[in-house]
């Protein structure tokens, strides 16, 4: 491979190799359809998506679509739409370039103040999407359009959504993250999301307002489409977190104010979950319950698993069941069985990057002979943040035969390894391939060093105390809500302020843009670097994962994968460790780059990189609506007695 003189030269040595050009599907794409006669062809498809829910009621509606065909079957799921020509829709599909034509659907989220006991034990700082959690299924089929409104009716709190891993093509705006692409949708005001989805696969939408999502605000989100590997059947998105029994706002003031530490208090599934050991019976509260799943002898089901943890990466498994992986992070890949899955989220030693993993679970031999399983969610080893490993084993569901059989399994779990890690990246072979070139960005603006800084003064709170703060790069991340990115684009460089951590990259599109992220660094007065491992989470993009490493980085010891490496859009900093990351400069925005433990996010371990400034897209409407959201949010902070004080990042 060929690396570029200047970004190897500050990084590593490597001699030198010859790289390929990159290589798009061989498959034909659906291309216009020419000259075909549109008035004699019938209008296109209306169909139930087989990845639905039984008894769900979505539609797939791609009536626009004249002559088209649905062709998905139980024997070849990999199949999604046939053109009258001979065009295709499917899992061979460079999504990235084609995507069908679908329909306009529109969802309401209205957030609020609420207190409640999903695992028996009251927490009255919740905070929730329409009353429950999780919040709702948001899902849309391949190729449509989502307008998707938030209403703020919290009392203290602004907010914005971020739906997780999608692309945001040219809908940078649309991205929800306060201080970044937008300000904080004020109490009292609404803001529509809409964007259209061109990939398909499950992942979740989150608050990225502070630490909200870790007092509830979050929910899961699919788009149907094709799948690598057959199925009969579908089963809802499983959610599954560690849990607070306060609101993390309070843990969070209580850290920086007395140096508390972080400690989760529970693990649900889907909302649901048994009161932790030697809680005092007088003291629960309702009738908790595990969650559980009734499966029918024989059928193969798609799960969508998918880790909203604020601090810990899990393993799922099904006692005596195998599973065949069919999707990550949006991304198709070829279907490989294993009996377990590493689900995580991100964080130092007790992982959980986020991540939505689409499976099908198949019984093995024995399974006929049993009525009963444990769905078991494990939590990983911790690191120096608190998990809820310690006080909670794991979490078991059930997975029953027998739907009005009450009973608990019986079943043993296997012996699964706790060390903190990613899912086996040789598991995880894209469909599409990539064949990643030679970087095109400066050495300045691809290596980072992940450590903490003494900081104090403005703008951190509280400014007379010294805290040591997360960084990834020249400063500690600190966003002005009032302020944000896209609102101040084409300006210079040097006039971001320094703790935005604004690192422009303007590129040739389809450039490759390398990133080396190191948990180990040279020193500097104050700085150090814990042990400690890292989800890394890049928004606007999928990335390719050149190389993870847990031994320390040094220079001129680098074994890239170039051709086709796995893709996600989060993936494990080891702690001691380094991770070599390649997006392509392909969709210009202001997208953010941090870890997704919520406490190191708010410790202010992330920073922007703003993608071919001048090329970002944005209509008149669209910057009056983000006008219109910021000029709200400063009204309600300025009226008398909101007593409105940040105290992390803003992220």
């Amino acid at each position: 491979m060929r690396i570029d003189a200047v970004w190897a030269g500050f990084i590593y040595f490597l001699d030198i190799i010859t790289f390929q050009s990159p290589k798009h599907d061989a498959v034909e794409q659906a291309p216009v359809l020419g000259d075909a006669h549109f008035e004699e062809l019938p209008p296109g498809p209306i169909f139930t998506p087989p990845s639905a829910d039984l008894g769900d009621k979505i539609e797939c509606d791609y009536t626009k679509m004249i002559g088209w065909k649905a062709c998905s079957s139980e024997t070849d799921r990999g199949c999604w739409l046939k053109g009258p020509k001979g065009e295709y829709f499917g899992i061979n599909t460079n999504y990235e370039l084609f995507v069908p034509t679908g329909i306009n659907r529109q969802y309401y989220l209205e957030v609020t103040d609420e207190e409640g006991a999903l695992d028996g034990v009251l927490n009255t700082g919740l905070k929730l999407f329409n009353k429950q959690y999780p919040g709702p299924w948001i899902q849309a089929c391949w190729g449509d359009t989502l307008e998707i409104t938030v209403k703020n009716k919290l009392k203290k709190n602004g907010t914005t959504v971020h739906w997780h891993g999608l692309r945001q093509l040219d809908t940078t705006d649309m991205d929800g993250v306060n201080g970044v692409t937008q300000c904080p949708i004020a109490p009292g005001q609404s803001f529509t999301y809409k964007f259209r989805a061109m990939q398909y696969g499950s992942s979740w939408y989150h608050s990225h307002y502070s630490l909200q999502y870790g007092d509830g605000m979050l929910g899961p989100m699919t788009i149907h489409g094709p799948s690598s590997a057959s199925y009969d059947d579908a089963r809802a998105p499983i959610l599954m977190t560690d849990w607070l029994h306060r609101s993390a706002f309070d843990i969070w003031s209580e850290s920086i104010h007395y140096g508390t530490s972080f400690r989760m208090d529970n693990i649900l599934v889907n909302g649901k979950g048994l009161p932790p050991p030697n809680t005092p019976a007088e003291s629960i509260k309702g009738n908790p319950e595990r969650y559980s799943l009734v499966f029918e002898t024989g059928k193969r089901y798609l799960l969508r698993l998918i880790n909203t943890s604020v601090d810990t990466a899990f393993i799922f498994a099904i006692d005596n069941h195998t599973m065949e992986l069919v999707g990550a992070d949006f991304v198709p890949i070829h279907a490989n069985e294993t009996d377990h899955v590493v689900v995580g989220i991100g964080k130092p030693i007790n992982i959980r990057w986020l991540r939505g993993v689409d499976l099908i679970s198949k019984g093995n031999v024995i399974m006929s002979s049993f009525r009963r399983k444990t769905e078991r969610t494990i939590p990983l080893q911790t690191g120096i943040t608190g998990s809820v490993l310690g006080r909670q084993k794991d979490a078991e569901g059930v997975v029953r035969y027998n739907s009005s059989s009450t009973s608990d399994p019986t079943t043993q779990n296997r012996n699964y390894s706790l060390k903190c890690r990613d899912q086996d990246y040789n598991t995880l072979r894209p469909i599409l391939e990539w064949q990643v070139g030679p970087p095109g960005n400066l050495a300045k603006n691809s290596y980072f060093e992940v450590g903490l800084d003494p900081t104090s003064g403005k703008p951190f709170y509280p400014e007379d105390k010294q805290l040591n703060r997360w960084n990834m790069f020249t400063d500690t991340m600190w966003l002005d809500f009032s302020s944000p990115t896209l609102a101040n684009i084409n300006k210079s460089c040097s006039s971001w302020d320094k703790n935005f951590v604004v690192i422009t990259e303007n590129q040739k599109p389809d450039t490759w843009i390398y990133l080396l992220v190191s948990g180990t660094g040279i020193p500097r007065t104050g700085r150090f670097f814990p042990p400690a491992a890292h989800p890394i989470h890049l928004h606007g993009h999928d990335f390719a994962i050149l190389e993870q490493s847990e031994k320390p980085y040094q220079i001129g010891v680098l074994n890239l994968k170039l051709d086709n490496p796995p893709r996600r859009d989060v993936a494990l900093l080891p702690a001691d460790g380094y991770l070599v990351l390649a997006f392509k400069s392909d969709n210009p925005g202001a997208w953010l780059m941090h870890c997704h433990i919520a406490w190191h996010a708010s410790g202010g371990l992330a920073l922007q990189i703003l993608e071919n400034e001048a090329q970002i897209r944005m209509s008149e409407q669209q910057k009056r609506d983000l006008k219109n959201t910021c000029d709200d949010w400063k009204l309600w902070r300025a009226r008398a007695g909101v007593g409105f004080e940040q105290d992390d990042s803003g992220i």
